[in-house]
């Protein structure tokens, strides 16, 4: 809580916090009660903001003091980091109060900063000559290439703060048409597509091979793989629907986000039409309400609206409309050797944008017990705490010989919001002691760490012959 005499600078923060409500600054002024003079005042950074002014902002809008603080962008920070350790820049031991002045002051011209230094390393990854056979640094080329469409729609919706309106008011509108909450689903979700002239088969995995999903449009057929369960079934039919009936709205949002790579143009389209089904299956002020009832409880949750653990703790995450906001959540998927395949934030928890996770985090430990949900509270370098739970869960598939595979879900979210779960029932979070984790090996900097499995890029790999200790890398740490 802001200071009662207190006063902040927050142009930056207003100004988006006005365009993403789509007000003017005279609208603006109207609503609070000041004048629109004022509001460009403090949009400019010439006029700071006292916390009577901060509390007015949180009750007209809704919104938590905190997130009216000038604070800066987690996954920013955590990407402006990584990139000035860099030993290229020579500037890789900044004090922290340095990284934080220029990302308050100038969040664009790091964001700018980070893009460069993107540019940079893949064109010194390029090959020389087209004729050169596939060295190291072509491989990592290869890979950044391949990787490039999942970042940019991943930071798409990082931007949208994984919420798309449009989108989710949709398919609110179609789930109470169908009355999903009164109707058996997977009939009503049938019928829909019957309506289309469209039929759904269910057919056995010998026919359908390594395909679960497959849609002939000339004999309007969507063939489902029997390997698929009732809840994936159902999300599949909502993607259909999604691409039949939302096909405007899609293209729209496509053709705003300004693409250029074709790529990363159809993944977006999927991912929005796969947005949809999510929130057809779990229509927003129902699951909302829900979820503060059953106080987050993921598991009863998808036992309530047919959906997997998976799918009810990923739309958890999407939970961010202005006027009823839930817990602002991250979540990720890994899998047993560590590699991420889904990432999401609604709040400011950084992840790495390469290496993996920390291997004191929770989400590893989950493969031990599996089906079990585990709880932490974890603390990352910057002194930010966050309340993480995780779980395993089973992929698609699986028959003799052919074991499904395993993966874990981490969820968590700011430790001020644990009282709200009921995974934190009978926690003392008072005087748990959190477990000091960091982005992954390579980029945290904790001396000392057992689970440490390379040195930090930007420190020299520290050799004693005399010693061994429990942590298997040292390295030189920064100097006075």
């Amino acid at each position: 809580m802001t200071k009662r005499n207190e006063k902040l600078i927050i142009g930056q923060r207003l100004r988006m916090l006005r365009q993403s409500l789509g007000l003017t600054q005279a609208q603006m002024a109207t609503e609070l009660g000041v004048s629109a003079s004022y509001i460009t005042l403090m949009e400019a950074d010439q006029r700071p903001a006292s916390a009577r002014f901060l509390m007015k902002l949180a009750q007209v809008y809704d919104l938590n003091i905190s997130e009216l603080a000038p604070a800066t962008d987690a996954q920013l920070a955590a990407d402006f980091s990584t990139a000035l350790k860099d030993p290229v820049l020579g500037v890789a031991n900044l004090p922290r109060a340095e990284l934080e002045a220029v990302l308050q002051a100038s969040p664009r011209i790091a964001a700018a900063f980070v893009r460069l230094h993107d540019s940079h390393r893949e064109a010194i990854l390029r090959p020389m000559a087209d004729d050169n056979p596939m060295t190291d640094r072509d491989k990592v080329e290869a890979f950044a290439e391949s990787s490039r469409p999942v970042d940019v729609v991943r930071n798409w919706f990082y931007a949208q703060k994984n919420y798309v309106d449009p989108v989710d008011r949709a398919a609110e509108a179609l789930a109470e048409e169908l009355a999903l909450h009164r109707n058996e689903p997977h009939l009503a979700l049938t019928n829909r597509l019957a309506g289309h002239g469209i039929h759904v088969r269910i057919l056995p995995s010998h026919v359908m091979g390594d395909q679960l999903r497959r849609f002939d449009f000339h004999r309007g057929e969507l063939m489902i793989s029997e390997l698929l369960g009732q809840s994936s079934r159902r999300f599949q039919i909502g993607v259909l629907l999604a691409r039949l009936e939302q096909e405007e709205l899609i293209a729209g949002l496509v053709a705003q986000a300004g693409l250029s790579d074709a790529a990363a143009v159809s993944l977006l389209r999927v991912s929005l039409a796969n947005y949809f089904s999510a929130a057809l299956m779990m229509p927003y002020a129902r699951f909302l309400a829900a979820c503060e009832s059953a106080r987050y409880d993921v598991e009863l949750l998808s036992h309530r609206f047919g959906a997997s653990f998976e799918q009810a703790a990923h739309r958890m995450t999407t939970l961010q409309r202005p006027d009823a906001r839930g817990i602002p959540f991250f979540f990720v998927r890994v899998d047993q050797a560590g590699n991420i395949s889904k990432r999401f934030s609604a709040g400011r928890f950084p992840f790495s944008r390469f290496g993996g996770t920390c291997p004191l985090w929770n989400i590893h430990s989950a493969f031990e017990t599996p089906e079990r949900v585990q709880t932490q509270v974890i603390r990352m370098p910057e002194g930010a705490s966050y309340f993480s739970i995780a779980r395993t869960v089973t992929r698609a598939g699986g028959m003799h010989g052919a074991p499904a595979q395993r993966l874990a879900i981490g969820l968590g979210c700011d430790v001020s919001y644990a009282p709200r779960l009921v995974y934190a029932d009978g926690i003392d979070l008072e005087r748990t002691r959190p477990v000091d984790i960091g982005l992954n090996c390579y980029l945290c900097e904790r001396p000392d760490c057992s689970a440490r499995a390379h040195a930090p890029i930007n420190r020299r790999m520290k050799v004693n012959e005399r010693e061994r200790s429990l942590a298997i890398f040292s390295f030189e740490e920064e100097a006075g």
